[in-house]
């Protein structure tokens, strides 16, 4: 479900459920945990860059199965495994590069805030489309979508849940570069290879911190964000969010 590939001192770790467009199930996220561990652990790789096998980099969240991960209140990460997310305990020390295309949605625009550069095909779509499904972004993109767009910005995608292209996300800072569709993986590897070219500590010191300056309520307001799920999990318009999912359609809300 996820792909590794070690490019030097660069591990390539890749989406690979084409079939469903990269939507997260659940063997495809632990997989992805297990990747992180592994680039977290192994002395050797210095820099990990994330991208996705097919046309798109995912389609978010396989709505069905996460149902119950949601409604516990955390995320689900095996002990041989790191939250990419960087949420639930120790987070990642060394940097990740992403290189996104086509459909990126919800969970794959969180997974793209969490990397230190973002780099875009222009063919990328985005869209952060958990309000339209009874819920909220518990990924964080609540957290880290304003530090990295402003506030406006982010409130603007956040809260209509509309679509965006590539273009826009250069605008407001959400990708560092937009490339041609099928060359952004190789520009984040080429990324990766000059940052594991320099020296592996003076690297890992200036992450962790630029990481140790950001302000320690966005680690309290993120430790709140699946909690604070759960009894939204009980709604009516959750209930309501998962039908129209299923269906193909737009929720009618209640607010219940």
């Amino acid at each position: 479900m996820v792909s590794l590939e070690r490019r030097g001192h660069v591990l390539l770790m890749g989406l690979d459920r084409p079939a469903k467009r990269n939507a997260f199930d659940l063997p495809l996220w632990m997989g992805l945990c297990r990747a992180y561990g592994e680039l977290d652990r192994d002395p050797d790789l210095r820099v990990g860059v994330l991208h996705a096998h097919g046309d798109h980099f995912t389609g978010g969240l396989d709505l069905p199965q996460w149902s119950s991960a949601f409604a516990s209140g955390s995320w689900p990460v095996p002990e041989d495994g790191l939250d990419p997310m960087g949420l639930v305990g120790k987070r990642v020390g060394k940097p990740v590069i992403v290189a996104v295309q086509g459909t990126c949605l919800t969970i794959g625009i969180e997974l793209a805030l969490a990397c230190d550069l973002r780099i875009a095909a222009a063919s990328t779509r985005f869209a952060q489309i958990e309000i339209k499904r009874g819920i909220y972004p518990v990924g964080g993109a609540t957290l880290r979508f304003p530090r990295e767009c402003g506030w406006g910005n982010a409130m603007r995608w956040l809260l209509t849940g509309d679509e965006f292209d590539a273009a826009e996300a250069l605008r407001i800072g959400l990708v560092q570069e937009v490339v041609p569709h099928g060359e952004q993986l190789a520009r984040a590897l080429a990324l990766a290879e000059v940052i594991a070219a320099q020296a592996p500590q003076g690297v890992v010191a200036t992450l962790a911190s630029s990481r140790a300056a950001l302000p320690a309520a966005e680690a309290a307001a993120g430790a709140r964000l699946l909690p604070d799920l759960v009894p939204i999990m009980r709604s009516d318009d959750v209930a309501e969010g998962l039908r129209a999912f299923l269906e193909r359609r737009p929720g009618n809300f209640t607010g219940k």
